[in-house]
């Protein structure tokens, strides 16, 4: 992947690329899961209350979705996505950005307490650990996490 993509809101022809980004990005991060079996419940969540409460930023190279991040009026994170050719690149300190800009004071995510790589990346953007707790939807651990201004 070179470093050519270019940051735009999101629209909703994005929708199924984003989805199949979504999905591909977390079978690799979590092998052992079923992301396929999920697609009809991410679709759902995607739809009732990403698109119409968050800001979605995109990542576009070449004319295809490598990326995006979703962040909320309250400063929560929910995704950040970057393609798997594409970690460790510049383009997941970009989209922290953008969520960083879109939310200036503070932001706040949840992340699985298994994934190092992933709270590697946070701690590295300044965000500290606040707390634990469990997903509702799974049952997995997680770690909260808090950047602030």
């Amino acid at each position: 992947m070179s470093s050519r993509f270019h940051l735009r809101p999101y629209r909703s022809d994005d929708e199924q690329a984003a989805i199949a980004l979504w999905q591909r990005t977390w079978q690799v991060a979590y092998p052992e899961i079923d992301f396929a079996a999920r697609l009809d419940w991410w679709r759902e969540r995607w739809r009732r209350e990403m698109v119409p409460q968050s800001a979605i930023i995109v990542a576009e190279e070449a004319g295809a979705l490598v990326g995006f991040v979703t962040i909320d009026a309250s400063g929560y994170l929910d995704q950040i996505v970057v393609a798997p050719e594409a970690w460790g690149s510049r383009l997941g300190d970009t989209l922290m950005g953008e969520a960083k800009r879109l939310s200036p004071d503070r932001v706040t995510l949840k992340v699985n307490a298994d994934n190092a790589r992933a709270i590697r990346f946070y701690q590295r953007h300044g965000f500290l650990q606040i707390g634990e707790a469990e997903l509702n939807s799974s049952g997995r651990p997680v770690l909260n996490m808090e950047w602030k201004a």
